[in-house]
């Protein structure tokens, strides 16, 4: 793993949880993939709690539900199911994961807060912002180099979208997602073309 991304520190100081968990759940007959699924579900129901205008229920589900997101890799890892296809179905769910929360946002913040074209703009961006991130890390990986270096990994910024719904400082919040997810983006750039340099 890289350094400077917590969520890999994250995921290392959170091990002896972890593991237990995840054989827990193995010992209950849940696959990887069926973690994966069941995660990219509760997203979906918290976007809907939200988009339904209870900011509050949405971060309790995401609290309780957001682990699955490492769970199903520590399982494959730990039951040696690990496959290609786990792995892309998981990169592609988180993708899907986060379109929906952002979308039951966008809907909370016109629906019920009666904000305007600004708050889409923010939610547009920090959203598309995630999307750079984890694009540059699938490019990045794919062609061979290291890269989940970053300011503001998926850790983070659900950390932050969770945080941005409870105070109900959404606006400031994704102000910051959408600035740090494109100092992420341009890290990992900046990473990739020194070790392209090198090779």
């Amino acid at each position: 793993m890289s350094e400077g991304a917590l969520s890999d520190k994250m995921r290392q100081l959170s091990q002896p949880i972890l593991l237990p968990s995840a054989r827990f759940l193995g010992r209950l007959g849940l696959t990887p993939n069926m973690l994966t699924i069941l995660g990219m579900l509760a997203y979906a129901a918290a976007a809907v709690v939200l988009a339904s205008g209870h900011p509050g229920w949405c971060a309790v589900i995401l609290i309780v539900f957001s682990p699955l997101d490492v769970l199903d890799g520590t399982l494959a890892r730990d039951s040696g199911l690990e496959t290609r296809f786990g792995a892309f179905l998981d990169a592609s769910v988180d993708r899907y994961e986060e379109f929906l929360v952002y979308t039951g946002l966008l809907y909370y913040l016109l629906a019920h807060l009666n904000e305007g074209a600004l708050a889409a703009v923010l939610v547009i961006t920090a959203l598309s912002g995630s999307f750079f991130v984890s694009y540059t890390r699938a490019k990045a990986e794919a062609l061979g180099f290291e890269c989940s270096v970053g300011i503001l990994t998926r850790f983070e910024r659900i950390v932050l979208f969770i945080f941005a719904i409870i105070t109900g400082w959404i606006k400031p919040v994704l102000i910051i997602i959408s600035i740090f997810t494109f100092v992420t983006t341009f890290q990992r750039m900046t990473v990739v073309a020194k070790q392209s340099g090198r090779k």
